[in-house]
């Protein structure tokens, strides 16, 4: 077996934020080498989200890319870290795909608060400011998410117990400070992410998943590059309505477990959890 065969597997191994988190640090290494040989980064300049709107639309897909690409190594490293702990939480709690959705729609609603801002207000009130750059939309979105969505749930930093509302608060506050700061393009960018994570939460709660559009957009662009077997396969097929009722009721009291849990979580904290109830949530955001 080849060591790219060897790299596929394990990468094929990793939860999908793991393998965003390998794609982001790959980018990054990427730029480096080409800065280092090449003294310069041309390539990565087609990932970057451009500041004027007319020229992203000789490059539309930098709306999603520039959330994978990092100058500087201390801001890929924050987020990246941070993106990972949130991940850990999350996984105990809901299936990867809405994960992935908040995710990826945190970094483009951060790249069209960034592109409206510098387009349509006038420069006087603006920074100076060439391209956006950063994963840091898309990781806000999901810890707002969670910080609204469970809200009296507490998270111990350092020796104290703090409740993920007030977290949300003061990075919120951090952000509006920032717009008057050098790094005003990036804070915009926060704030978007942050309003989809928070939208997302009150509407998850009233039992609307903001990202079902999307995910289905997504799934019909990866069926089209998934390459179908030439064998086909010959069985009896149940009866349609008989299998969706069946998945449905599965789905729909798989559904009311988690409810159930999560608001134990809300009510006593995640330790409260029993042994069978922890696991419960471990194989269902698999």
């Amino acid at each position: 077996m080849s060591t790219l065969n060897r790299l596929q597997i394990k990468f094929k191994s990793f939860n999908v934020i793991e393998q965003i988190i390998v794609l982001n640090v790959g980018v990054f290494i990427l730029s480096a080498l080409f800065g280092a040989l090449k003294g310069d980064v041309w390539l990565i300049r087609y990932l970057e989200l451009p500041r004027d709107v007319f020229d992203l639309i000789y490059q539309p897909w930098s709306i999603l890319t520039y959330g994978f690409v990092h100058y500087d190594f201390f801001h890929l490293l924050f987020n990246m870290l941070v993106l990972h702990y949130i991940a850990r939480i999350l996984f105990n709690l809901f299936q990867k795909r809405l994960i992935l959705n908040i995710y990826l729609l945190g970094i483009i609603f951060g790249g069209m608060a960034y592109l409206l801002v510098y387009n349509l207000f006038d420069d006087s009130y603006l920074k100076s400011v060439g391209v956006l750059v950063g994963a840091s939309a898309g990781v806000r979105a999901l810890l707002i998410f969670l910080c609204v969505y469970l809200p009296d749930n507490e998270v111990r930093i350092l020796s104290f117990n703090i409740k993920l509302l007030y977290i949300a608060l003061v990075m919120i506050g951090f952000d509006f400070l920032g717009l008057v700061g050098a790094n005003q393009g990036g804070n915009i960018a926060h704030l978007g992410g942050a309003l989809l994570g928070y939208l997302y939460a009150v509407q998850f709660k009233n039992g609307k998943d903001l990202g079902s559009g999307f995910d289905k957009f997504i799934s019909g662009i990866v069926s089209v590059f998934k390459t179908k077997s030439p064998l086909k396969t010959v069985h009896k097929r149940a009866s349609k309505s008989s299998v969706t009722k069946s998945s449905e009721f599965s789905e729909l009291n798989k559904q009311k477990q988690i409810d159930l849990i999560l608001d134990k979580i809300s009510k006593s904290g995640y330790e409260s959890l029993t042994k069978e109830e922890k696991e419960f949530l471990f194989r269902a955001g698999k």
